[in-house]
């Protein structure tokens, strides 16, 4: 916990079930490693280049990604709370069962990323950049402009998405009995 890695290449490696808590990544190569059920928690990645990891059921929780590269990352069942990823490229990202909950995504390019059934609560701005990607999330968003805000859900979001060049289907959660 609380490591300091920062600028380190670690590049390709296992660290699959580890704890990576508090830890500082930033500017660190991390490309093609396997961090699969690792925590993340709290850690600052900022800059850090994540491109072809895998990310599966990892939390990130309360983590920094400003200006991280997670470009054809996979983030399956992962945990992504209270998470600023300002201006990340997530481009080819694959989000599958994940949950954004609360996850700054203003100016991030998530050109060509595919969700599936992902909790996107998340706030976007006008530089977000979704052309290509595909696939289904649940909402609401924040949409930012300037210093304003309103929420976008349902087919509001769908249409705002599409307009944006993404094909993305907003479902509805299922009613709770």
């Amino acid at each position: 916990m609380g490591l300091n890695l920062s600028g380190s290449d670690l590049s390709r490696g296992d660290f699959s079930e580890s704890w990576f808590t508090e830890a500082r990544l930033t500017d660190a190569h991390l490309v093609g490693c396997e961090f699969y059920r690792s925590d993340i928690e709290g850690a600052n990645l900022d800059r850090a280049t994540l491109a072809e990891s895998s990310l599966v059921r990892v939390n990130l929780d309360e983590a920094t990604l400003r200006g991280a590269i997670l470009d054809r990352a996979n983030l399956i069942k992962a945990s992504l709370y209270g998470v600023d990823a300002t201006g990340a490229s997530c481009r080819g990202t694959r989000f599958m069962g994940s949950s954004l909950l609360e996850v700054s995504l203003r100016g991030a390019d998530l050109s060509d990323a595919v969700f599936d059934e992902n909790s996107f609560k998340v706030t976007l701005d006008g530089s977000t950049v979704l052309r290509g990607a595909t696939g289904t999330v649940f909402g609401p968003v924040e949409l930012m402009d300037g210093d304003q805000s309103h929420k976008l859900a349902g087919s509001d979001l769908q249409n705002w998405l599409r307009h944006q060049g993404a094909e993305i289907q907003v479902i509805s959660k299922p009613a709770h009995p």
